[in-house]
């Protein structure tokens, strides 16, 4: 099965490592400053499961010349357009679209523009950046990866997905629930989001403020209500998970969206907040921390882009 990752940032760069280190037919579809960097350093792994190095088969925009099997999509929201003209070339009939963008909108963008049939359900949880070298730093062990067709049902080509994936010794899972499972780290990723953003701190100090549990659950709270309304209600367990985590003792826990804001870089408000405080909106649901989050953030975005 031959794959093609969009992007070589820190997920992409991971998942797609993995897989090339032990020998898969993966080519990362890239920008050419990363490309030129990617051949002159290679790409490169860092993590507590084990370090990697790897020379990646590399393409840019306008050299793709026929479809691939697969597409693992990593790229940040805002940038999702751009990268949809550069990969047209590698979707063909039979080739399977598994994105792990944050927030739902995506899926939309992708069923309009290819076709709902080729899209595959994914949902991957992970924390990873790229370091001041171009290194892939993975910073913690968890790398939960799952994936599934979006009606639940086991197909033939989700079974050779499966398959490709499971050799990439990450553990990855086949989902029969993967549309509640997409749902559910939207909430999770909009939880943490707005909390340390607003907060300006990891999971530990804020629940070492005073009130700070109570804001943090608050917020969850808001989130779950948004989801309940529009999409697939969250589980009793997933929220009981997430509940603990925001409130655990001394947590370093923050999110992608407060470790980009702490290197002053553009952030996904749109996808993760702005996207349901509008579904909110629309439904008449009162989301007043969500809502502060989302102005806030705007204005941290507005700011950085000269505007």
């Amino acid at each position: 099965m031959r794959l093609l990752v969009v992007g070589a940032g820190s997920t992409g760069g991971y998942i797609g490592g993995r897989l090339a280190q032990i020998g898969r037919d993966v080519t990362f579809l890239v920008r050419p400053a990363r490309a030129e960097q990617l051949r002159r350093d290679g790409l490169r792994i860092l993590s507590p499961l084990g370090d990697a190095a790897v020379e990646p088969h590399l393409v840019t925009a306008g050299t793709l010349e026929s479809p691939f099997d697969a597409i693992l999509l990593s790229v940040k929201g805002f940038q999702l357009d751009a990268a949809l003209d550069d990969l047209r070339p590698a979707v063909g009939p039979e080739t399977m679209i598994l994105p792990v963008l944050n927030g739902m909108r995506h899926m939309e963008t992708l069923a309009r523009r290819f076709s709902p049939e080729s899209l595959v359900g994914c949902a991957l949880k992970i924390a990873t950046v790229l370091d001041e070298e171009g290194r892939v730093a993975h910073l913690t062990p968890l790398q939960d990866l799952a994936y599934g067709e979006l009606d639940g049902s086991t197909t033939r080509r989700i079974e050779a997905l499966h398959e490709l994936m499971q050799a990439g010794g990450f553990r990855p899972r086949l989902s029969r629930e993967i549309r509640r499972e997409m749902w559910e780290k939207w909430v999770l990723l909009a939880a943490i989001g707005a909390v340390t953003c607003l907060m300006r701190a990891p999971i530990g100090e804020i629940e070492a403020a005073p009130g700070g549990v109570a804001f943090a659950l608050a917020v969850l709270d808001e989130a779950a209500a948004i989801v309940r309304a529009v999409g697939a209600s969250p589980s009793e367990a997933f929220l009981s998970a997430t509940r603990d985590q925001l409130k655990a003792k001394g947590s370093p826990l923050t999110s992608s969206m407060y470790r980009d804001l702490q290197k002053g870089r553009p952030v996904e408000v749109e996808n993760i907040i702005g996207d349901l405080v509008r579904y909110a909106a629309e439904r008449g649901i009162a989301t007043p921390l969500l809502a502060a989050a989302y102005a806030h953030l705007t204005v941290y975005q507005n700011r950085i882009a000269g505007t």
